[in-house]
């Protein structure tokens, strides 16, 4: 589901790449519909706040996500 398919979405939050794929694997497995916006090299040497992977994902189940990302950053 790695995309939008006219759903509304949220942004989640901005993740390491490494804790972004393992976040992303859940939400797949959980169905919960998700957007990605991964930043190039170029943009993170310009921009310091483009540190990461943001993860959008569908409004009606931000709750849900929320919980999975605590799980996956061990909070």
């Amino acid at each position: 589901m790695d995309g939008v398919s006219g759903a509304r979405t949220e942004l989640l939050g901005q993740f390491t790449d490494e804790h972004a794929e393992v976040l992303l694997d859940r939400l797949e497995a959980a169905g919960i519909e998700h957007w990605v916006k991964r930043t190039g090299a170029f943009t993170r040497l310009l921009f310091a706040g483009d540190w990461g992977t943001r993860i959008f994902v569908d409004v009606a189940r931000r709750d849900e996500a929320g919980l999975l990302a605590d799980e996956v950053l061990g909070t």
